[in-house]
């Protein structure tokens, strides 16, 4: 299970490789070769003497032009540490591998992205023996994904943007387009894009509107964040039972979506919602809820 923002961030690289490859490419335009082949390896950098350095994700590519090692570090913060860990990371890996080592840094805060993308010089100023140049990752490139087609074209890159942009104030188009996104690609894969967003997700509002809209199409429930959902609901008086419990939970997710997008919602509509136990007619609901230009386009069809 992914526990944070920072792990999460990196491991979506791990979970798709051929991002971080359209991302350079796409986001920050940079002529990276097209790889043949991704693999992950080892991000110990542990050596001999009792020094544990690590680095975030590391993956190899193979390409036309030679083979790369993608070092991917997930910054949360300004650490001026990182001045002489990066380039340590860097050399390392090229007299390890004997490979052209590529620094990409991904972060969720614009301040954090402009500090992390200013070149690292060692030496002195007019003679420098090493320079490192960052390609960074954040708020300030990466798309804003919150057209539905754009984002199955694209499903792990539109993860990228719920990811980075989950704080700003564009978060409920992004989360409903990625929500829809989700439906078209294998359910496993689903599930663990689900955890990414969710660890990425500070805003209350914007985490509670994400698990009802997976709570509706039942990615939700397939990963282990599930079981704390049911925990809590357990401890608000659901004792009634797993699927009573289920039932209950995706009512007052139908009537929390209409809300959070600011639709009124009559009594005779909440009173329908509230006392329905089928939960295949609430899943629809709650499908419905995402889109509905007011609360009675629930039961347009009915």
């Amino acid at each position: 299970m992914v526990g944070s923002s920072h792990e999460a961030l990196h491991r979506i690289f791990q979970k798709d490789p051929a991002l971080l490859t359209r991302a350079l490419q796409r986001v920050l335009h940079v002529p990276f070769p097209e790889p043949h082949e991704i693999a992950a390896l080892n991000v110990d950098l542990t050596e001999i003497e009792p020094v544990e350095r690590r680095v975030d994700t590391l993956l190899r590519a193979e390409t036309d032009e030679g083979t790369y090692l993608l070092v991917v570090e997930s910054q949360g913060k300004v650490d001026d540490r990182k001045r002489g860990s990066w380039p340590y990371y860097l050399s390392y890996l090229y007299e390890k591998y004997r490979c052209e080592p590529v620094l990409i840094v991904i972060t969720q805060n614009s301040a954090t992205a402009r500090w992390a993308a200013q070149p690292i010089r060692l030496g002195f100023p007019g003679w420098h023996s090493l320079t490192v140049r960052p390609l960074v990752l954040g708020p300030d490139n990466v798309p804003v994904i919150t057209d539905e087609r754009q984002a199955e074209q694209d499903v792990p890159l539109a993860v990228l943007s719920a990811m980075t942009h989950g704080r700003g104030p564009q978060a409920a188009p992004i989360l409903e387009s990625l929500a829809t996104a989700l439906k078209t690609i294998d359910p496993d894969s689903a599930a663990v894009f689900v955890q990414f967003v969710d660890s990425c997700l500070a805003d209350p509002q914007a985490k509670q509107m994400w698990r009802d809209l997976m709570t509706a199409i039942q990615y939700f429930w397939r990963h282990p964040l599930a079981e704390q959902v049911r925990e809590e609901g357990r401890e608000q008086g659901l004792e009634e039972g797993r699927e009573q419990g289920r039932t209950q939970a995706k009512a007052e997710m139908v009537l929390r979506v209409l809300e959070w997008r600011g639709i009124p919602v009559p009594e005779h509509v909440a009173e329908r919602v509230s006392t329905c136990e089928d939960a295949d007619q609430l899943e629809l609901w709650a499908e419905r809820a995402v889109r509905a230009a007011c609360a009675e386009d629930l039961f347009v069809e009915e």
